[in-house]
């Protein structure tokens, strides 16, 4: 069935961007239409799931408007004109402020687009509504002091993850099908796959950020792969102000076809320390990796490769760089921070230079590591996370400060090595909770992992429907 054609079959707001534009091309249907019905749904759900800042549907309608009459004299902005999507609050747009999550933030409004934000109003997208993240984006919740603290929509007593919480949240129920998250640690991914969500994590620097760091990224949040794609073809344009991204590359982003036959695939089931892998991630991963080989590709195990060292000396490190930060903040807005973070943060005071020189060496101990252990293959697969999301109101899956990122030990590697990865659906827990495969591939191969992942999208089972 043509494209197009699927357009009657579903509501509006659950149309993939490459379905969109297909059907603005053909005159079927317009960006004021799918703008509304996006609108619609966000009055609907967001009473219950929070997953929007800065939502601004007068903007919208016409941004919306403008597209329409773009389309109509076939003369459309870019690949993504007229498509309803959102941005992580942390991106900043000019006129809104950036609270980072956290009511110790003081308001005060961006007075310019971040590069990903410019690069959307460059080609046309919609831009609903910002996303909420929790408190200076270092939970995988979307527990917040600022915003009302966001809930999975595949059940609402669980978390989504995060930090790109309300990311997820909008792409799992249909804001628009296009959204925008960041990533230091799995702050794409793991909330995408907690949401059964397409999350890719690019090579660091294929995605200019303002201000950049070590491992930070920015990508997109979508349904299908398709889609990530055609948002990857906007997003990872240049920007002069990321003195740390990557030369541009000239990337055909929707050429998905790959053959599987001989590709060699590392299958990764330790994460060498942190939390225990639970038994239905396990299989569910392990069933994505048969069902990879019997379409040709090479499956071989990938020994655990991050140390306790490692996790505890970035710990560390972030810690002390989070009280660098926190420390400037006035008292009486401090006061406000979310008490989780708060405490995190405040142990950095304590911790000797030295200890904080030895955390930051871990980065390159991380990176070393994950660049020799992955090295043999084309690609290496695992678990997003080792766990279900826990409760909505625990900030991390152990709720312990002490031990915030036990769960990161699949994810993190992949930033400080600046290796693309992608989150993917496998399959489903006992109790209908997605679970999330990572596609990790080679340095700046970040349509190999797309491609991989568009493989792995037409050989699954089917899904459950979106909630």
């Amino acid at each position: 069935m043509n494209e197009v054609a699927k357009v009657r079959e579903v509501e509006m707001p659950d149309l993939s961007a490459v379905e969109l534009i297909a059907a603005y091309r053909a005159g079927t249907l317009s960006p004021v239409e799918a703008t509304e019905d996006a609108i619609t749904r966000i009055e609907a759900l967001e009473p219950t799931l929070h997953a929007l800042y800065a939502f601004d549907p007068a903007t919208a309608r016409a941004e919306a408007k403008a597209s329409e009459a773009r389309w109509r004299s076939d003369e459309p902005l870019g690949p993504i004109d007229g498509i309803p999507l959102t941005l992580k609050e942390n991106i900043a747009t000019r006129g809104t402020p950036v609270p980072l999550g956290t009511a110790g933030t003081e308001l005060i409004p961006a007075d310019a687009d971040a590069p990903a934000a410019a690069r959307v109003h460059e080609s046309g997208g919609v831009l609903l509504a910002k996303t909420t993240m929790p408190d200076y984006g270092m939970l995988t919740s979307g527990l917040s002091s600022f915003h009302t603290a966001a809930r999975n929509p595949w059940d609402t007593a669980r978390t989504p993850g995060g930090s790109s919480a309300g990311a997820a949240v909008a792409a799992a129920v249909g804001y628009g099908p296009l959204h925008v998250g960041t990533d230091i640690g799995g702050s794409i991914r793991l909330p995408a796959g907690w949401c059964g969500l397409v999350g890719l994590k690019p090579s660091f620097g294929r995605v200019p950020v303002d201000p950049p760091f070590l491992g930070r990224a920015a990508g997109p949040m979508t349904r299908t792969v398709a889609d990530a794609a055609l948002f990857m073809s906007v997003l990872s344009r240049p920007d002069s102000r990321d003195q740390l991204s990557l030369p541009p590359a000239d990337i055909t982003w929707d050429a998905l076809d790959v053959d599987l036959a001989g590709l060699r695939i590392g299958l990764q089931l330790d994460p060498g320390v942190g939390l225990d892998v639970e038994p239905e991630i396990r299989a569910a991963v392990v069933e994505a990796a048969r069902l990879l080989e019997a379409a040709g590709a090479v499956i071989e195990p990938v020994e655990p490769f991050l140390s306790r060292e490692m996790l505890d000396g970035l710990d560390r490190f972030w810690r002390v760089r989070a009280w660098s930060d926190l420390s400037q903040v006035p008292e009486e807005r401090r006061r406000q921070v979310l008490p989780y973070i708060a405490e995190w943060a405040t142990s950095g005071a304590e911790i000797s230079g030295l200890d904080t020189y030895t955390g930051f060496a871990q980065i390159d101990a991380i990176s070393v590591a994950a660049l020799k252990a992955t090295g043999p293959f084309d690609f290496v697969l695992s678990p997003v996370c080792p766990v279900s999301a826990p409760p909505a109101e625990h900030p991390s899956p152990t709720n312990d400060p002490q031990r915030p990122f036990e769960h990161i030990a699949f994810t993190v590697p992949y930033n400080m090595s600046g290796q693309p990865a992608v989150s993917v659906n496998c399959g489903y827990t006992g109790e209908n909770q997605p679970v999330g495969l990572q596609i990790a591939g080679r340095r700046f191969d970040d349509l190999g992992v797309l491609r991989l992942a568009a493989a792995f999208e037409r050989v699954r089972p089917a899904q459950l429907p979106w909630p």
